[in-house]
């Protein structure tokens, strides 16, 4: 099996898929909104390395390095390596999975060819897995089934970048414990965005949900680049007790810049009451679930319908009334998509990981 759904119980199993898409998975099963999905397994990956006996002649080529930390002999290592892996194709039973995994998602969302994020969810022995850093690379907007196929290959390759060899010889890991699975996640097209807090942020009452939101992704809230909309919604009726509408003059969409909001739009609710509802739902679900009240990223996505488009972008303690200071999962100096990638699933805030890519389109 070459692929699995997050919806599929297989999806929960760790070694199978990495650590990335079993949280995903697990997140799935749990009810909770996240972009859909689906993960190209382990064994894929394995049968890319048997079918061209990449792990032999990558295996000659590594030995040599013995336990030098020379970074010049690990790019030269890289670039014979990425001749021999440039040349190996995806085996064509896994080609065949993941072209009808990506049909069924673009069938799944009603949106032909669905723009996905490609990102590696690597899985390694336990006894190495303290030491791993986790996500290789990821990109964004990848469009087509052609694309997304190329761009599993070069989450296989990324295993053997320089870089990568750099980092797991200082870890004393070697490459061939590391077994590539990946992500293939719709991208999340926001409408409108923001945080929610399952307390009231400016008297700390346990009683209320406080929504702030605006128009595009949320990068203009968590920045302070808008006034967000507010919303205060009681917790026992799920009555909105409070609204203030912001003053909403830019928004994020598709680029790493924003854009102007029109002016009939600027004073407009992002949120409608039904999704101001659902959104306090879900507020109370997650502080549940962990027992203490929480700070929340959301996103509402333009491309799915109604009642599916509200989705968990990013969950932690709410750490305000515990004084400690609140740390934007965006950081502005990476940009914005490792922000919108770096979220619930396993990225670090900032996209602080061995490899990150954006690219806007791939064809």
């Amino acid at each position: 099996m070459y692929t699995v759904q997050f919806t599929e119980e297989a999806c929960r199993d760790v070694r199978s898929v990495g650590g990335k898409a079993a949280g995903l998975a697990d997140m799935v099963a749990a009810g909770l909104p996240v972009a859909p999905g689906y993960a190209v397994t382990a064994e894929a990956y394995r049968a890319y390395l048997a079918q061209h006996g990449l792990l032999e002649s990558t295996s000659r080529i590594l030995d040599r390095l013995g336990r030098t930390h020379d970074q010049g002999a690990f790019e030269e290592a890289e670039r014979e390596i990425a001749e021999l892996v440039s040349a190996a194709p995806v085996p064509d039973e896994v080609a065949t999975e993941v072209r009808a995994a990506y049909r069924r998602l673009c069938e799944d969302t009603g949106v032909p060819d669905v723009a996905v994020a490609v990102r590696s969810s690597a899985t390694a022995e336990d006894s190495v897995g303290a030491s791993f850093a986790g996500e290789f690379e990821t990109w964004v907007d990848v469009v087509g089934e052609d694309a997304v196929l190329e761009h599993v290959a070069r989450c296989y390759r990324s295993v053997f970048s320089g870089r990568v060899l750099s980092y797991l010889a200082e870890k004393g890991i070697s490459p061939h414990a590391i077994e590539m699975a990946v992500v293939i996640q719709k991208t999340v097209r926001a409408r409108a965005a923001g945080v929610m807090f399952t307390l009231s942020p400016t008297s700390g009452d346990r009683s209320k949900v406080a929504l702030e939101a605006s128009w595009g992704l949320g990068l203009s809230v968590v920045g302070g680049e808008v006034t967000p909309d507010r919303f205060l919604v009681d917790k026992v009726g799920l009555a909105i007790v409070e609204r203030t509408l912001g003053r909403k003059l830019i928004e994020y969409r598709r680029g790493d810049a924003p854009v102007p909001v029109a002016e009939e739009r600027q004073h407009v609710p992002c949120l409608s009451d039904e999704e101001i509802t659902a959104l306090a739902q879900l507020g109370k679900r997650l502080e549940k679930i962990h027992g203490a009240p929480q700070d929340i990223e959301f996103a509402l996505d333009e491309e799915l319908p109604a009642g599916a488009n509200v989705i968990l972008l990013q969950c932690r303690p709410e750490t305000v009334w515990s004084s400690a200071q609140r740390k934007p999962a965006f950081d502005a100096s990476a940009g914005m998509m490792s922000w919108i990638t770096g979220s619930i699933s396993g990225a670090p805030a900032g996209g602080g990981a061995v490899g990150h890519r954006h690219e806007s389109k791939a064809s």
